[in-house]
């Protein structure tokens, strides 16, 4: 993670999606249980409650699925649920133009 610079990993068996793993599961289900990292195995700190979109869905059912689950990066499955890709946060802002509907979303994912 640290030398792709970035915040989740998909956990995947091939291309079927089983999980993430997040910079947070690793603070939270490994340092903070004092877990020794050359011991830990990924299947037991990533998170498994699969939250996810298909490619073929409108953008603003993906912006509405981070919304309603507070997620900042939401995988994205093929219609056979393999992966096909992740839609971030940041995607939405550089590649929608849709300044409005950004910010709410920002808003919805952040609230405690």
């Amino acid at each position: 993670m640290r030398s792709l610079d970035v915040g989740a990993l998909p956990v995947c068996d091939g291309r079927r999606l089983l999980g993430m793993l997040t910079d947070r599961d690793i603070t939270i289900r490994a340092t903070a249980e004092s877990r020794d990292p050359d011991n830990t195995l990924v299947r037991d700190c990533m998170t498994r409650e699969l939250v996810y979109c298909f490619e073929d869905q409108d953008i603003k059912e993906a912006e509405r699925v981070m919304q309603d689950k507070q997620i900042r990066r939401l995988p994205v499955l093929t219609r056979e649920k393999l992966l096909a890709g992740i839609v971030a946060l940041g995607d939405l802002a550089t590649k929608t133009g849709d300044v409005q509907q950004v910010g709410r979303t920002v808003r919805e994912v952040s609230k405690p």
